[in-house]
């Protein structure tokens, strides 16, 4: 299971994520990402969802260990 955290301060609602994961992201009122279901797509999808987007505003965090997956600490 994966907290996932989005800056609305960098995220400019280009919808890479809403694409890469459908059930996880949708806009909000202001056209910017929000999470809907954490846990609609798979974690996969959820980390390349994170990865696309062009201005790094998806955090993805383990919610069991407080890891966090993406960015990567270690590259």
């Amino acid at each position: 299971m994966v907290r996932i955290e989005i800056d609305h301060g960098r995220c400019v609602g280009n919808a890479m994520c809403v694409a890469t994961a459908p059930r996880v992201f949708a806009h909000n009122e202001n056209r910017q990402s929000t999470v809907v279901d954490p846990d609609g797509d798979p974690e996969g999808a959820v980390l390349e969802a994170a990865g696309n987007c062009p201005v790094s505003a998806i955090r993805v965090v383990d919610s069991e260990t407080g890891r966090c997956l993406f960015p990567r600490a270690d590259g």
